[in-house]
C-alpha cells in the first residue's frame, strides 16, 4: 500500500526544538506536532514567527489543520498550540496522564485556575488510542519515564517520539523531572525499539552531538538499536538506570523550565491578566534567609 503520509519539519534553533506539519496526501487533512511559541525570557515578550511559518506552509500546500498534537508538557519551550487553534479551529491533544503532571505542578506554582481533568486540552489520549486524520490512522503509545505523561504518535512507518529519544549519537532524555523514572524510560524506549527495524523515528530536539556539524532529527529503529550511545542493544536496564541517574544529577534545569511548565500544563494558556491588565508567571523562591 502506498504511503499517504507527508511530513515537513520546522527547526527552532533557540530551543533546539523540531515541530512537524504532517498530512494525508489525499484528503489534505493535517496535524501540527509540538508547535513552538517564540518566547523572550529576558523581557517576557513573545511572538509567533515559528507558528506563522507552519500556518503559511499549510496554506501554500492547501492543507486543513485539524489537530495540534503534544507528546507531553515540555519544560524547554512554550507551546503555540492555542495560536494554531485560534487560526484553524484545530483541537489540541495530549496524553491522558497530563492530569498526573498537573497534580505535581499545581502546588509548586500555587495554580488555582487549572480546569479539572485536563480540561484545557480538547483531547486526552489513552495508550492504544487511534486518531483519524483524513485517511491516516495515528496510534498513541504511552512512553513514560521522561515525565509520567509522555506519549509517542505512530503514523504509517513514522513515529514522533517526543523527548523519549534523541539521535543515536546524542542518546536519551533526562528522567529527573518530578514524576520521571529512569527504569520506566528504559522500558518505554524498548517498546519503541521493538517496532520494525525500518520504522522511521522523528525526534523533538537535537543539540548536535560532538563531532556532528549539522542538526538532525530523523533516524530509524535499526540505527537506534545499533548505535544509540545510551541504550543500544546490549545495554541492560540496570546499566542504563545507573548512567541516567548519574548523568541527570549533574544537569542544570532547562532555561525555560519555569515559564514553560506553567503555560504548557494549561495547553498553552497564560494566566488571566490581573487588575492592571498584565499577565504574570511565577518564580517559586526557596530562601534560607531570615524573614
Amino acid at each position: 500500500m502506498a504511503c499517504k503520509l507527508e511530513i515537513r519539519a520546522f527547526f527552532d534553533e533557540p530551543t533546539n526544538t523540531v515541530s512537524y506539519l504532517i498530512w494525508d496526501r489525499d484528503s489534505r487533512d493535517a496535524a501540527v506536532v509540538e508547535p513552538v511559541l517564540d518566547w523572550n525570557n529576558r523581557n517576557g515578550t513573545m511572538d509567533t514567527r515559528s507558528a506563522d511559518a507552519i500556518l503559511a506552509a499549510a496554506t501554500d500546500a492547501g492543507l486543513a489543520i485539524r489537530l495540534v498534537l503534544e507528546t507531553h508538557a515540555h519544560a524547554d519551550h512554550l507551546t503555540a498550540a492555542p495560536y494554531i487553534k485560534a487560526h484553524t479551529g484545530a483541537r489540541i491533544g495530549i496524553g491522558a496522564h497530563i492530569t498526573d503532571v498537573q497534580r505535581i505542578f499545581r502546588p509548586v506554582f500555587n495554580i488555582d485556575d487549572l480546569k479539572p481533568e485536563g480540561g484545557d486540552f480538547d483531547l486526552l489520549f489513552q495508550n492504544g488510542a487511534q486518531i483519524a486524520l483524513g485517511g491516516l490512522e495515528i496510534a498513541v503509545l504511552h512512553v513514560p519515564g521522561h515525565t509520567p505523561a509522555d506519549i509517542a504518535y505512530r503514523v504509517e512507518d513514522a513515529v514522533f517520539v517526543g523527548d523519549t529519544l534523541f539521535m543515536p549519537d546524542y542518546g536519551t532524555a533526562r528522567a529527573d523531572f518530578p514524576g520521571g523514572d529512569a527504569r520506566q524510560l528504559y522500558r518505554s524506549i524498548h517498546r519503541l525499539l521493538a517496532l520494525p527495524p525500518e520504522t522511521r523515528l522523528f525526534m523533538c530536539h537535537d543539540y548536535k552531538a560532538p563531532g556532528r556539524d549539522a542538526y538532525a532529527w530523523e533516524t530509524t529503529v535499526a540505527a537506534q538499536r545499533a548505535g544509540n550511545v545510551h541504550v543500544r542493544d546490549g545495554v541492560s536496564e540496570d546499566d542504563f538506570a545507573a548512567m541516567r541517574e548519574q548523568r541527570d544529577a549533574g544537569q542544570a534545569a532547562p532555561l525555560l523550565l519555569l515559564p514553560s511548565i506553567q503555560v504548557n500544563i494549561r495547553a498553552g494558556r497564560f494566566p488571566e491578566a490581573e487588575s492592571n491588565g498584565v499577565r504574570y508567571l511565577k518564580i517559586p523562591v526557596r530562601s534560607k534567609m531570615a524573614a
